[in-house]
């Protein structure tokens, strides 16, 4: 993606990624899933920053946190591009995964770690174009059976998914701001 495509971080798009014309050199299920990249970016950049260290990693209720949302976008996009390799999950990766509910880094480190991830995703697809969509996969340890476009399809789902439910929590912390009784100095 080219800097020309990328609208301002806290700045409002016209029209939603799909609408725009934009890599219409890129075959249809690829295009869709660079489309749901740049709407998972600024829909997060538009929804769910500006809150502090601490808000980020608040849990309401039974809802995980902010922080666990947007680091599992950013470390679901890697496995996943293991997998379109047809490679086993590192131990890092484990290690990761293991981690995404930690209430650890700070809110520049987690956004930071999502961008990175977007960014490294959109690269790893455009060098895979043109690869058979109905090639088989497995996937994770069972080694469950799909396939090259279906998991493209999966990526860009999986992350719209959880885009809206970090929303949906990054609305409801701000909303919680305005209930907690004034501090005194």
């Amino acid at each position: 993606m080219t800097e020309q495509e990328k609208p301002p971080a806290k700045m409002a798009p016209l029209q939603e990624p799909w609408l725009r014309g934009t890599h219409s050199d890129v075959p249809p299920i690829e295009r869709a899933l660079f489309h749901s990249l740049e709407m998972a970016r600024e829909d997060v950049n538009r929804w769910c920053t500006g809150l502090t260290d601490e808000e980020v990693h608040t849990r309401l209720s039974t809802l995980p946190s902010l922080a666990f949302q947007i680091r599992h976008i950013a470390r679901s996009l890697g496995r996943f591009m293991s997998y379109l390799d047809g490679e086993a999950l590192t131990a890092a990766q484990l290690q990761a995964l293991a981690e995404e509910r930690e209430p650890s880094e700070t809110q520049e480190q987690i956004f930071g770690e999502f961008a990175r991830a977007v960014d490294a995703t959109e690269r790893g697809i455009a060098s895979r174009l043109g690869r058979p969509l109905d090639a088989p996969l497995k996937i994770g340890r069972k080694g469950l059976p799909t396939t090259h476009g279906g998991l493209l399809v999966h990526m860009a789902e999986h992350t719209q998914r959880h885009v809206g439910q970090a929303i949906t929590t990054a609305k409801l912390v701000v909303a919680q701001r305005s209930k907690e009784p004034a501090r005194s100095a």
